[in-house]
C-alpha cells in the first residue's frame, strides 16, 4: 500500500488529538462542547482552521472576536496570537493544518 490511514475520534465531548505529524505538515482534529476554550498562544506555523460542526469564535491579536460556521476555512498567519473558544450552544467541531510543519520552522 502506498497510502497511509489515520484515524481521528468521533466524538462531542471535549478532545484534543494529534493526527498527523511530519516534515511536511501537522493535522490536528479538536471537538469544544459550548464554553471550552485552547489556552491563549501564539500560532507556530501558517494555520487553517476547517471547521465541521458548530461554530467557532475566534480572536486573533487585538482585534475584536470573529465567529465563524461549519463549512468554513480560514487561514491564520504565523506569529499571530489566537483565542479559539466555543460560544455556542452546538458542539464544535475543526481540524488544525500547519503548514510547514512547526518543527520544520523551529529547526529550520
Amino acid at each position: 500500500m502506498i497510502e497511509t490511514k489515520y484515524s481521528y475520534t468521533i466524538s462531542s465531548s471535549k478532545i484534543i488529538e494529534r493526527i498527523i505529524e511530519d516534515d511536511h505538515a501537522a493535522i490536528n482534529h479538536m471537538v469544544l462542547p459550548k464554553g471550552e476554550a485552547l489556552p491563549e498562544h501564539y500560532s507556530n506555523s501558517n494555520v487553517y482552521m476547517i471547521v465541521v460542526r458548530g461554530n467557532i469564535t475566534l480572536r486573533l491579536n487585538e482585534q475584536e472576536e470573529h465567529s465563524y460556521p461549519a463549512g468554513s476555512i480560514l487561514t491564520i498567519p504565523y506569529k499571530t496570537k489566537m483565542n479559539v473558544c466555543n460560544t455556542h450552544d452546538e458542539v464544535l467541531e475543526f481540524f488544525v493544518v500547519k503548514a510547514p510543519s512547526p518543527k520544520t520552522i523551529n529547526n529550520g
